[in-house]
């Protein structure tokens, strides 16, 4: 599907979508329990891909009529061996959980997903359930998709490397507590989007499972028994998609644009916030409220790092080509490894918006003075947060600008294009 983002202002209120970090974490960690209610989930293309994993283990996901509840039985700490091969779609998140789901299996299990998902590293992930005592192998020796993992495993120490994806770290915290033994996680490097292992480590205690950072890494008992205070589980605001609205009333708010969902939790990505006020945007967040309230800025280019937010690498790359002076990105390199290579999808979609980009291995710099946004065609590269950064650029672009692609949105923000429009942005869709 192609959208067309036409110049817009953009006023009044807008719901933030439920956090997709939360939403998959929770949903595992109902069928990791004997069943739980999840409330206010985000329900998308990556969450779905989840809810099917928790099926194919013997759990079962009951949606309400609209989706505002997942009614999920679990399979209470023994995942049986699937039926079927599990594919995970495009959603990362749902295979490296699961993978160490399958660990716990008394037999094999088979992991697939699409083309994208098929080249995303995965080695370190299976060289720790090697090390627990199961057998995990790609099928192309290559460490990517697809999988084979063989269990039980009961427990034990790994030793894995903490730069590649935090997401190995939280699929190890979520199967170690109902191991015989837990898991002990030696981390080999520093820790790298650190703050989605927060988010691990949140959701376990509201599910009843103690989690402990320790001087070397992570640890989690085993032996413990998944159980969420009254049965119910409420998944908060997500501010990574958030992060798009309130790159949009900085940019192009006719008074003022409030955004709502914004209650505080263990989310890096709410760095957005203070981001936003670094570079000059006047924005206010009512924490008790769950606002944020943006008004359109003049903005000024600053160095931020994006070790532990990168998520947020393609909206800052957008606030920094309309801000006056530079935006240097840092920290980067593990932004390559997501649904696509977001460093050089934004260098390149920008520069072809009429941005001055430099990109190298680690580092993004957007020279917003030599910069004047223009529409053009450019591709959201199957990425959902490509193609809705360049819908925000397209907001302040000089004419129209067609993005490729749009359908993706539907992995985090599936209502995002009618969001969007619900605040004043003209947008088309063809």
């Amino acid at each position: 599907m192609n959208v067309e983002i036409s110049p817009s202002r953009v006023r009044g209120t807008a719901q933030a979508p439920p956090s997709k970090s939360y939403t998959h974490r929770a949903i595992l960690a109902a069928g990791y329990a004997s069943g739980a209610t999840v409330t206010d989930p985000l329900v998308s293309a990556d969450t779905r891909a989840t809810m099917r994993a928790v099926e194919a283990y013997g759990g079962s996901v009951d949606r309400s009529d609209d989706d505002a509840e997942l009614a999920i039985e679990g399979f209470d700490g023994r995942p049986d061996v699937p039926a079927d091969v599990i594919d995970c779609a495009n959603s990362g998140t749902t295979m490296r959980l699961v993978t160490a789901t399958g660990a716990l299996a008394d037999g094999i299990t088979v992991l697939t997903g699409d083309d994208s998902l098929r080249s995303r590293p995965q080695g370190p992930l299976l060289d720790a359930i090697d090390q627990l005592g199961g057998r995990a192998e790609s099928t192309r020796a290559n460490g990517q998709a697809p999988l084979v993992v063989k269990g039980p495993v009961d427990g034990g120490t790994v030793s894995i490397p903490g730069d590649v994806s935090s997401q190995y770290i939280t699929a190890l915290l979520l199967a170690g507590a109902v191991t015989e033994s837990g898991i002990e996680i030696d981390l080999e490097t520093e820790l790298k989007s650190a703050p989605y292992v927060q988010i691990t480590v949140e959701v376990l205690e509201a599910f009843g499972v103690e989690a402990v950072e320790t001087d070397a890494g992570f640890r989690v008992d085993g032996g413990q028994t998944y159980e969420p205070a009254g049965g119910e589980y409420a998944v908060p605001g997500d501010f990574s998609s958030m992060s798009y609205l309130l790159a949009a009333g900085a940019l192009a708010a006719d008074d003022e644009l409030r955004v709502r969902g914004a209650q505080p939790s263990a989310q890096g990505d709410a760095a957005i916030v203070e981001i936003l006020e670094r570079m000059g945007a006047d924005v206010e967040w009512n924490r008790d409220a769950g606002v944020i309230t943006t008004r359109q800025s003049s903005l000024s280019g600053i160095e931020v790092g994006v070790e532990d937010t990168p998520d947020l690498l393609p909206t800052i790359a957008v606030l920094g080509a309309a801000a006056d002076g530079t935006t240097t990105i840092t920290d980067c390199e593990h932004v390559r490894y997501k649904e696509t290579d977001r460093v050089s999808a934004m260098a390149e979609e920008l520069t072809a918006m009429g941005a001055s980009v430099e990109e190298e291995q680690d580092t993004l710099t957007i020279h917003g003075d030599e910069t004047d946004l223009r529409g053009a065609e450019v591709d959201g590269r199957a990425d959902h947060r490509i193609v809705m950064s360049l819908a925000i650029a397209g907001l302040v672009a000089d004419g129209t600008t067609t993005i490729a692609g749009g359908e993706h949105v539907d992995v985090s923000f599936p209502d995002f294009f009618d969001v969007l429009a619900g605040i004043g942005a003209t947008v088309e869709r063809e």
